[in-house]
């Protein structure tokens, strides 16, 4: 077995022992597809609670035995062991109005950690020759937010490039003290670098809301999303499946109030599955019909000459951007000694929609009419059936 067959391997099994050893995360298979949740508890809204409690108490959970609390504004989590999630949503689903938020706790992950092949863990590369540090003079006053991993401070990416306030710092690269970096290490680091070379200095911030291993919970990332105030552009390089393939509803609850809260886009990638007939959220809120989803930009994955064989695709997909063989900063490491990456994902075709936003609002005169202008862009230069950037 070569070396890069067996670190891919190795890195594989990693994460698999990784999500098996979660005690509160759970997986059922759907039309072939891999859902996950967290154990035991269910998400509603405030006005459903009520009715969610007696619902509980009517398949057999004591009233005692429920927990509750108020992970945002006006979003409930119930929790009480032993709970049947699937059946519990179903029957809530059934007697609260149309339009209520009320789901499972989704667990979502970063995007390049589905797939195999040599688009798993990120190799070296040779440090770019590129100046990234922004300029004051010619900084963009495009607000962008990285939600994603922490950012490692110990990198080639430069401090002027982006801010983060000391909770969102990652401090591990190998929590469960393996031998080798967690997954998802130096993820948020690769996508603000992206981001740093497409553009001439937009104003990058790095929330975090992923694991080392990329891995968070709707509600926390509905949570995060919600609590957004200072931020034009959003980028998601993350997501997952969903129960029935229902829009994941507190996802959605936080992506209508962000999106509704102004000039303001999201732009999410498309996963890495390799299929086009399920839908991957939050991406894939572009065909839900809302009237939000114009300003949500679903990201696909190309080589150059088509659309990578690993990338997602299908009717809700925006536009395909380069995401094969990206290189980026990473974190400097005994196995990364210029600190830079060449890594593959939907995850990092997602800056580099990001990026191309931001460098046409001065001239389109707003986010949302730059975003516009990105999409006419790549439907002048299609692979495949999609509009694409190149």
């Amino acid at each position: 077995m070569s070396v890069a067959r067996d670190r891919l391997e190795r890195w594989l099994h990693t994460r698999d022992a990784r999500l098996s050893g979660l005690p509160w995360l759970r997986t059922e298979s759907h039309g072939g597809r891999t859902v996950r949740f967290v154990a035991d508890e269910i998400l509603v809204q405030d006005a459903g609670t009520a009715v969610a409690h007696r619902t509980l108490v009517g398949l057999g959970h004591r009233t005692s035995e429920i927990t509750e609390d108020e992970p945002s504004t006006g979003l409930r989590r119930l929790k009480t062991s032993g709970l049947d999630v699937s059946d519990a949503v179903r029957r809530l689903r059934g007697q609260l109005p149309k339009g209520s938020v009320v789901g499972p706790n989704h667990v979502f992950m970063s995007t390049p950690h589905e797939h195999g092949g040599p688009f798993g863990p990120p190799v070296a590369a040779d440090a770019l020759p590129a100046k990234l540090a922004p300029s004051a003079d010619n900084a963009s006053p495009v607000r962008v937010v990285v939600m994603d991993t922490g950012i490692w401070l110990d990198s080639p990416l430069p401090a002027g490039c982006y801010t983060a306030t000391p909770e969102n710092h990652e401090t591990v690269t190998d929590a469960d003290a393996d031998g080798m970096l967690d997954s998802d290490v130096g993820h948020a680091n690769f996508i603000a670098g992206v981001v740093a070379q497409g553009t001439t200095g937009a104003q990058v911030r790095i929330v975090k809301v992923l694991d080392s291993f990329g891995v968070c919970t709707e509600a926390d990332l509905a949570a995060a999303i919600t609590a957004l105030t200072d931020t034009d552009v959003l980028n998601l390089s993350l997501g997952g499946y969903s129960i029935g393939d229902l829009p994941p509803a507190a996802l959605s609850s936080a992506l209508e109030t962000f999106l509704s809260g102004g000039d303001r886009v999201v732009v999410a990638a498309a996963g890495n599955n390799g299929i086009a007939d399920r839908p991957f959220w939050p991406a894939a809120f572009t065909a839900g019909g809302a009237d939000w989803a114009g300003r949500l930009l679903a990201v696909a994955a190309h080589d150059g000459t088509g659309i990578c064989e690993w990338s997602n695709t299908g009717p809700w997909v925006s536009v395909a951007a380069p995401g094969a063989d990206i290189v980026s900063t990473y974190i400097n490491h005994e196995l990364f000694t210029s600190g830079w990456a060449a890594w593959s994902g939907t995850s990092f075709a997602t800056p580099k929609v990001v990026a191309a936003i931001v460098d046409r609002v001065a001239t389109a005169g707003s986010v949302a009419a730059a975003a516009a202008a990105v999409r006419a862009e790549a439907q002048g230069s299609p692979l495949g059936a999609y509009p694409a950037l190149h």
